[in-house]
């Protein structure tokens, strides 16, 4: 199975904050030094818009974790913002970390009392341990969590040495604008249900992740920085293009994390068409690039997605 790293960052908004929110002993990792001087760095993500007579609802494809100086919210996607009446996520994270916890662990501690080396041959158990003492970790942090609470882990935990940071990610930014405009706020899923995706997936499919994620470890910052340079530019072909690397080879996890939540959304949205407004969705960028994404949905459902950046 290739990494679905890149598909992570792009499709799962909970990924960033559970990885290094809940990572087990509140481990600290520590930032590559920043720049004396921040440079802001203009860019300009892709948005769409679906209209009627009385509707209209901005769609805009979002990384979940970002390094500081980048300028998105500006231009066509803060008009867009400053116009809608409310602002709709994958997901609303509980402002209560202990709630988010409690929920997190529900699913990612494995009750069984099978410990996660008993799930690794032993070379994929080596190489787990390894990547965990590099960050850091005690090689045992995890050896009471099933397979795919690791594997998101180490696909974000990396990155805060890079200084990626989810508080600099855009689901964050966009929240905090909403509430200081007292705009409401909704997503589209629950917590529940995203850390679902995974923990249902059969033990082997979640090892085969978690291997992956290992084996190309010191590959996630510069494949990040890759889809952040083709989501800076706006061109989710190219976007699409990166991921299928990875989601071609796992058609099942493929239709799970993207295919099948991409119908459920846009029936969401042609539902919501038919209130009057104007609603801003900000959701991962995979789920707007590609075969199958939201708008192809739409469209099947006769709604049409004009891109306004």
């Amino acid at each position: 199975m290739k990494t679905w790293f890149k598909t992570l960052v792009t499709s799962c908004a909970v990924i960033p904050f559970a990885a290094c929110a809940l990572t087990p002993g509140n481990v600290s990792f520590a930032k590559e030094p920043a720049a004396a001087t921040a440079t802001v760095q203009a860019i300009k993500p892709a948005m769409w818009a679906v209209k009627d007579a009385d509707t209209t609802i901005y769609l805009l494809g979002t990384v979940h974790v970002l390094k500081p100086g980048l300028s998105w919210f500006d231009g066509a996607v803060r008009q867009a913002f400053d116009k809608s009446d409310e602002l709709v996520l994958e997901l609303v994270l509980p402002e209560d970390q202990a709630e988010m916890t409690k929920t997190t662990f529900s699913l990612a501690v494995d009750a069984s009392g099978k410990t996660l080396p008993q799930k690794l041959d032993p070379e994929a158990l080596k190489a787990f341990q390894a990547a965990l003492t590099g960050l850091g970790l005690p090689a045992n942090a995890f050896d009471a969590f099933k397979p795919w609470f690791a594997g998101i882990t180490l696909s974000v935990l990396p990155l805060t040495k890079l200084g990626y940071n989810p508080e600099e990610g855009v689901e964050k930014q966009l929240t905090a604008a909403a509430k200081a405009t007292t705009k409401p706020i909704s997503g589209f899923e629950t917590l529940e249900e995203q850390l679902g995706f995974f923990d249902k997936l059969p033990e082997d499919q979640q090892v085969a992740f978690l291997n992956s994620t290992v084996k190309d470890i010191d590959k996630l910052g510069p494949t990040l920085d890759s889809l952040v340079l083709l989501w800076g530019k706006g061109d989710p072909k190219k976007l699409a293009a990166l991921m299928n690397e990875s989601m071609d080879a796992t058609p099942e996890l493929t239709k799970t994390l993207l295919w099948d939540r991409n119908a459920r959304w846009a029936d969401q949205i042609k539902t919501r068409m038919d209130k009057p407004g104007t609603v801003f969705v900000a959701v991962g960028a995979g789920h707007l690039a590609g075969k199958h994404s939201v708008q192809d949905y739409l469209k099947a459902r006769g709604l049409k997605a004009k891109r306004v950046q």
